[in-house]
């Protein structure tokens, strides 16, 4: 789960770095996911270390709900444009859906993490 929060980390910073930069960077807005990517990426390399993985984790996924509920709302957007409807601003469509489902992943892969570990405790 450390490999996996690093590397959405790493995933959400290149695509708040690659909007921006698509976007001319007319608007700080496109690094918002980048502004999430970066303190999950640390937050990875924290859990590294078995004194803070507990703290970090719980930090990385409820960040990544955050980030879910934040961009969230561009995801109808994203089925408008794919049926062929227009948007007022069809790349934050985009990179709001990519960041939600990301994060959505995450979130889940975290919680079952979470239950497995609570399971295995108990069974100890």
């Amino acid at each position: 789960m450390v490999r996996l929060t690093i590397n959405l980390g790493i995933s959400l910073m290149i695509i708040g770095i690659a909007a921006y930069v698509l976007s001319d960077a007319a608007s700080v807005t496109a690094l918002i996911p980048a502004f999430f990517g970066l303190p999950i990426f640390l937050l990875g390399l924290l859990a590294k270390n078995e004194k803070w993985h507990r703290h970090a984790m719980h930090s990385a996924v409820l960040l990544a709900l955050l980030g879910f509920l934040g961009s969230v709302m561009g995801v109808p957007n994203l089925f408008i444009l794919i049926q062929g409807g227009e948007v007022a601003r069809p790349m934050a469509a985009i990179i709001q859906s990519i960041m939600a489902v990301l994060s959505a992943v995450f979130i889940i892969l975290g919680i079952k993490s979470f239950v497995d570990a609570r399971k295995a405790k108990t069974s100890e």
